[in-house]
């Protein structure tokens, strides 16, 4: 694997003072994301996925150990950075335009109207919804209000991008078409993306790495490489035995209960 881009030592998150006596929502995650790698984390319900996207993004500080991005600790969002969450509709802001939703982050970094209007317009083509950015997010549906948020992000063209359950609210249809979208995004801009979700089926078709959180006190219970040839195919690669091999392995490690301590 590449030099390491984002690195998580011994990261330790707790809600409160764990006066409840619960387990703690992450325990000792130690983890690295090399540069380009796609890497999507699973987990069972209630392992602390999103917890662990947020502490990546600088959005919570851990409890204990450190997040690094270029080897500096993370102690803010950083400038670097972009995040596509699962509810699109509270991403977007209904009263601005596609282009204007678009072009909201790039305002930020103080662009120049000439580049911001080019990354637009390529964005929005990448998303497949060129010609449509004088619309408003209520006049599209909930997978193009989807493709909208990413075009924001990939517009940005941060370093890495976090993605939490982004597919989770459209339809099996929309949410295949969008992972090939994000495929061919992500090959087009050479990115490093991590991706929480809950379909294991997705976390295979996509990755190049999938990493499994334990059930609580959630650590690392596993980081199984991807070794299905690119580019991807929704048919044959989803059909091939070592598609449904990798599928039953992650399976297994998301579904088997925590050993005793």
């Amino acid at each position: 694997m590449n030099e390491p881009l984002l690195e998580v030592q011994a990261l330790h998150y707790d809600y409160g003072d764990d006066a409840d006596g619960g387990p703690p929502a992450l325990d000792d995650i130690s983890l690295s994301v090399a540069r380009a790698e796609f890497v999507v984390v699973v987990g069972p319900s209630g392992s602390g996925k999103t917890t662990l996207l947020r502490c990546l993004a600088g959005l919570q500080l851990p409890t204990r150990g450190d997040v690094r991005l270029h080897g500096t600790p993370i102690t803010d969002v950083p400038d670097e950075l972009a995040i596509v969450f699962q509810d699109y509709g509270r991403s977007l802001f209904p009263w601005m335009t596609v282009r204007q939703n678009v072009e909201m982050p790039l305002r930020h970094r103080g662009l120049p109207a000439a580049e911001r209007r080019d990354r637009i317009d390529g964005a929005l083509d990448e998303v497949g919804l060129g010609g449509r950015g004088g619309r408003f997010p209520w006049q599209l549906s909930g997978g193009m209000q989807q493709r909208v948020a990413i075009a924001r992000a990939i517009a940005y063209r941060p370093e890495i991008l976090l993605m939490d359950e982004p597919f989770g609210s459209v339809d099996a249809q929309t949410r295949a078409d969008l992972q090939d979208q994000l495929l061919d995004v992500w090959r087009a801009h050479d990115s490093t993306i991590v991706m929480v979700t809950h379909d294991i089926d997705e976390s295979v078709y996509l990755a190049d790495r999938v990493v499994v959180l334990s059930r609580p006190p959630t650590r690392v219970a596993a980081e199984i490489p991807v070794d299905l040839p690119r580019p991807r195919d929704q048919i044959e690669t989803r059909a091939s035995a070592r598609f449904v091999a990798l599928r039953s392995e992650v399976a297994r490690l998301v579904k088997r209960p925590q050993p005793s301590a």
